[in-house]
């Protein structure tokens, strides 16, 4: 059991990254908090695990519901040991200037702000327990940026930056911050990120990536498990990118 007695908070968990995450991470002993925008999937996903999770309903652009995430976390299991600032948010694959100011707002809170305010709550309660783990699903589009998602490419070069600066400013508190860039995934975003879910779209973005495949939730999930892992405890500050060889 890799992760036995650690505590977990993994947020947009209903589905796709968030949920193998999740239940990898129960599997391996953690007592995980299932929290997602979709409450009823969050609370789906957490009765799947079983006994060693809870769910949240919570948007984590939102201070009051992040807050009450991780009160509900702590009082459940008494503490925090690992963050993964998982829940994602994209516009559709389009000329940049036709991007709504809303959705745009909406990206970076959801991509961007959501680093911030679990910062701003986790970190005192791993203070608590002498350190922790803070991974962010980033995104290969931070590292190399598609045409037509040019202000969801901004939002995941900034989760990356963050993930560097945080790591260096935390690691005094004995904190670890990491990344991971997974290439374009089958989760609920996939056609977003084509613009199209056709047939040939789906193979010219395959084309791109070197092993020939899209990247699975199993993919990420073993990423966020040897990140979380304490045998990982002299890493900070990197960014894994599970792609296939897409950024090379």
């Amino acid at each position: 059991m890799r992760l036995d007695g650690k505590v977990a908070i993994v947020t947009g968990a209903a589905s796709g990254f968030g949920r193998g995450i999740a239940q990898l991470y129960a599997r391996e002993g953690a007592k995980v908090c299932v929290a997602d925008l979709n409450g009823q999937g969050a609370r789906d996903v957490a009765n799947e695990i079983g006994a060693a999770a809870i769910h949240a309903a919570a948007d984590v652009a939102n201070a009051d519901d992040v807050r009450a995430m991780v009160a509900a976390t702590v009082d459940a299991f008494g503490g925090v040991d690992v963050m993964v600032n998982n829940a994602g948010y994209t516009h559709k694959n389009q000329p940049m200037l036709d991007v709504s100011e809303a959705e745009f707002d909406r990206i970076f809170d959801v991509n961007v702000k959501a680093i911030f305010l679990a910062a701003k709550a986790v970190v005192p309660e791993m203070e608590k327990r002498g350190g922790g783990v803070m991974i962010t699903t980033a995104s290969t589009a931070g590292v190399r940026p598609r045409p037509g998602l040019t202000w969801y490419n901004g939002s995941k070069g900034a989760a990356i930056t963050l993930t560097k600066s945080m790591a260096v400013e935390l690691a005094p508190k004995r904190i670890r911050v990491c990344a991971i860039n997974p290439v374009a995934g089958e989760t609920g975003m996939l056609a977003d990120f084509m613009g199209q879910d056709t047939p040939e779209i789906r193979e010219r973005f395959v084309g791109t990536i070197p092993l020939g495949r899209f990247s699975q939730p199993d993919d990420v999930a073993n990423a966020a498990l040897f990140l979380a892992d304490p045998a990982s405890n002299f890493l900070t500050g990197i960014c894994i990118e599970v792609d296939g060889g897409r950024c090379i």
